[in-house]
């Protein structure tokens, strides 16, 4: 069970955007997510006249690994971490570390 799923609000810890938040849109692998408007890089592209794209300069997301974002509770206003809960039927639930609170599914 992955404790940072797509659709959750995370908040960035470490690296050139610290404090910065945003939703993950994308998880590319085990390790790296995609979130929209953080890692921001410049891509020189070519034209390509069959895909009908003009070249030049493109701002893209570009992935940030699981380790450098926290998942943000809203009623703390804070990077939280994420626990595991299992309820009696047996179902796992993920819950807040500081508060115990189950985070919603997005």
């Amino acid at each position: 069970m992955n404790k940072i799923r797509k659709g959750d609000e995370i908040i960035v810890i470490t690296g050139r955007d610290k404090g910065k938040r945003g939703t993950i849109s994308q998880r590319v692998d085990d390790s790296y997510v995609l979130v929209d408007g953080i890692n921001l890089v410049k891509k020189h592209t070519k034209p390509n006249p069959l895909k009908g794209t003009t070249g030049g300069i493109v701002q893209k997301s570009m992935p940030i690994h699981q380790s450098n974002v926290a998942i943000f509770n809203a009623a703390s206003g804070k990077a939280d971490r994420v626990g595991i809960k299992l309820l009696a039927d047996g179902k796992k639930v993920r819950v807040f570390k500081s508060s115990g609170d189950e985070i919603k599914a997005a």
